[in-house]
């Protein structure tokens, strides 16, 4: 097992093309506060890839990869594992530190596509709804298969191709522009993978379905854990009108209890390196 101690090393970014993801730390980072009020799906999801890892962590080091509040982190901790979060946020971050202390555990702002850690330096990595903010998931598969030791798992979920699309449909019988974000699909999931270089690798595909009194509500949650950040939206304010345009909208899918589904299409899978 690794040392916690012997895991930093600066490494140039993988590729000059990296996505600038300043706007989207800044949408975290403003949400860091609220972030845990609004997240139940998120702790849903992290829950579930929680079960795929071992209970006993005792001597391993992991990578909380996308951390957030540090939720996870300390699950992790608790476990007995060294640990190690990592973030786009330093708000975020900051809400991880006031979670799990400083004992037994590093702090990074980071991105998860050039992580500042040494090669076969790590354990475990643990991801939970993260890597979808990164335009190219090869990338960041390829500094986790990096940073990993001969034996280690990394542990991720991401986002698929039709999550939160009754949101979609809603917005676009209002105006032009995008307000959800672009998911790849599982087959694009599985050539990052080869691409990355992991063989053995165990995927499993979900549709979770989450019930809300309104369409408001579902924004108010997406704002609320920071995942408003859109590439190509209008970057004016969305007017009251629009608002009440897409609750309407969205009525179509209310079933016999009045109540609004949104649809995420999940993928939780452990890597072998």
């Amino acid at each position: 097992m690794m040392n916690i101690t012997n895991v930093e090393c600066h490494v140039l970014p993988l590729s000059e093309h990296i996505e600038d993801k300043s706007d989207i730390a800044a949408a975290f980072s403003k949400a860091a506060s609220s972030y845990d009020k609004h997240a139940a799906f998120q702790r849903d999801v992290g829950h579930q890839l929680l079960e795929r890892m071992p209970l006993d962590l005792s001597g391993s080091v992991v990578v909380d990869l996308g951390c957030g509040t540090g939720y996870f982190s300390k699950i992790l901790l608790d476990r007995g594992a060294s640990v190690i979060c990592v973030d786009l946020s330093s708000s975020m971050l900051q809400q991880a530190k006031y979670r799990c202390g400083e004992d037994n555990i590093k702090y990074y702002v980071a991105d998860a596509e050039s992580l500042p850690l040494c090669a076969e330096s790590v354990d475990y990595v643990f991801s939970s709804l993260a890597l979808q903010w990164c335009q190219d998931l090869s990338v960041p598969m390829k500094e986790i298969h990096r940073i990993l030791t001969g034996k280690g798992v990394a542990y991720f979920s991401t986002l698929l191709d039709g999550s939160l699309h009754e949101l979609k449909h809603s917005w676009k019988k209002v105006d032009k522009y995008q307000h959800i974000n672009t998911f790849i699909s599982s087959n694009q999931v599985k050539i990052a993978l080869a691409q990355s270089h992991f063989n053995n690798v165990q995927l499993d595909f979900d549709k979770i379905t989450v019930w809300y009194d309104s369409a408001f509500s579902v924004m108010r949650d997406l704002k609320g854990i920071g995942a408003n950040h859109v590439s190509g939206r209008s970057q004016g304010l969305t007017s009251r009108k629009a608002l009440i345009q897409v609750e309407q909208e969205y009525q179509v899918f209310k079933n016999h209890q009045n109540q609004l589904p949104v649809t995420y299409q999940v993928c939780l899978g452990a890597i072998h390196r």
